[in-house]
């Protein structure tokens, strides 16, 4: 399992939100989240940003890349 996909997962349960209210928040399909909790998809640029604006999640976080 990637860090994203554990990362994400939490971020949702944190917040109580579906999958579809999580697209909503971030500007993309569900399908899309489903993706990156499957690990066949990995956040592209816009999404990366979006989790850092709306939830403060750090890129480094994402991806398992410590300072």
């Amino acid at each position: 399992m990637y860090p994203f996909q554990d990362v994400i997962k939490e971020i949702m349960q944190l917040n109580n939100l579906s999958r579809q209210k999580f697209a909503d928040i971030l500007g993309v399909d569900q399908t899309t989240v489903g993706q990156w909790l499957h690990g066949k998809k990995k956040p592209g640029y816009d999404s990366i940003a979006a989790l850092y604006e709306k939830f403060g999640v750090e890129p480094n976080l994402l991806f398992g890349i410590e300072k």
